[in-house]
């Protein structure tokens, strides 16, 4: 086990931003949500699988919603705060204590909410999480891959919801209920799910990804400091590719059915003059083309930099701002057929057949 001090949580806050590869929530409100914990004596321990005893449950907690700016509930708060009651009802419906807690994926927000929650309960956070990046959809989590249900499920809103999920049918039901409990929230829910004995976790949990975040943090700032490009430095930690670089020309979206969804335009800059990116999002980066040429296909990573390496939300992404666009490989898990079931193009409704980003960027480069 880890304790982790304020420079490597503060690392590890921009690092899930990058992988968040635009979404994942507010990192702001994500390191609010740690130092907060810190402040009040609390710390944060990352720990491995392996680490805890084989019958010790793990869940995980996290907010569904848009991350749209400007949603905010016109209804009276009456929960202060929702995760906290979530996990209290899960473990009071489990009849049984929640040993550890698991990151449902790697973003400013939502890591933040699985540290805050894990250090203000005095309980570890397993080095890993259910994705590997953010991604819009409950449909877009490891367990699917393994069959594992994500049923037990708690989802609270700060408006007074409060609803335990006994079983689902399937996840697409799922996901309409804990998005329409978003909806009703007026900006999030939030939801603590997916309890698991750690025999079973070893399954879904993509290990190692919040010390990666740690890294490509750390990187960012270092760079910083000895005057060396961080961009650079994050394509270097994720063994990825820098793919575009330019002004964002036009950047269309709308709040729907709890996301947030549009595409944005970019006019090439540099060695990239007159060639247009394109992506399309969905909370996050999906999908991605470089003058009507597929570039990243899901689940791949892309990601939007600014020349510091300060990760740039969908949020605060802007006409005729400057980005860096960094590509980067999923994790194998869901290059499987069956990830790619949940996570695939065909997915998000592209009809296209994947191909794994290398390849692509392999095919613009010759």
């Amino acid at each position: 086990m880890r304790e982790l001090n304020e420079e490597e949580l503060k690392d590890m806050i921009v690092g899930c931003t990058v992988l968040g590869t635009g979404g994942g929530g507010d990192p702001r409100e994500g390191w609010s949500m740690v130092k907060e914990a810190l402040e009040h004596g609390k710390r944060v321990s990352l720990v491995t699988l392996d680490e805890l005893p084989e019958d010790s449950i793990v869940a995980v907690p996290y907010f569904v919603g848009s991350i749209a700016p400007g949603l905010e509930s016109k209804k009276e708060v009456k929960i202060q705060d929702p995760i906290k009651m979530a996990f209290e009802r899960m473990e009071e419906y489990l009849g049984k204590k929640i040993d550890a807690v698991v990151a449902s994926e790697l973003g400013g927000g939502n890591t933040g909410v699985a540290l805050s929650i894990a250090a203000r309960l005095d309980l570890p956070v397993v080095d890993g999480d259910l994705l590997g990046r953010a991604a819009p959809e409950l449909h877009q989590c490891t367990v699917h891959i393994f069959d594992i249900p994500m049923y037990p499920s708690v989802i609270v809103t700060e408006t007074g919801d409060v609803v335990i999920v006994e079983q689902y049918a399937d996840i697409d039901d799922y996901e309409s209920i804990a998005r329409y409990l978003s909806v009703l929230g007026g900006k999030f829910s939030a939801v603590v799910d997916t309890p698991m004995p750690v025999k079973e976790a070893k399954k879904p949990v993509i290990e190692g990804t919040l010390s990666l975040s740690i890294k490509v943090g750390e990187a960012i700032r270092k760079a910083r400091e000895n005057n060396e490009d961080p961009v650079d430095a994050v394509v270097s930690v994720l063994s990825g590719w820098r793919v575009f670089e330019g002004v964002v020309e036009k950047y269309e979206w709308r709040n729907e059915g709890g996301f947030l969804k549009g595409e944005v335009k970019v006019t090439g800059t540099g060695k990239y003059e007159g060639l247009i990116l394109k992506s399309w999002i969905m909370n996050e980066h999906i999908m991605a083309w470089i003058d009507e040429k597929p570039l990243l296909m899901p689940p791949d990573l892309l990601t939007f930099l600014r020349d510091d390496g300060a990760p740039i939300t969908n949020t605060e992404l802007k006409e005729g701002m400057k980005i860096n666009a960094v590509a980067a490989r999923a994790p194998e898990k869901w290059r499987s057929q069956k990830g790619l079931d949940y996570f695939g193009p065909r997915k998000f409704g592209f009809d296209y057949e994947y191909i794994p980003v290398e390849d692509l960027i392999e095919r613009w480069s010759t």
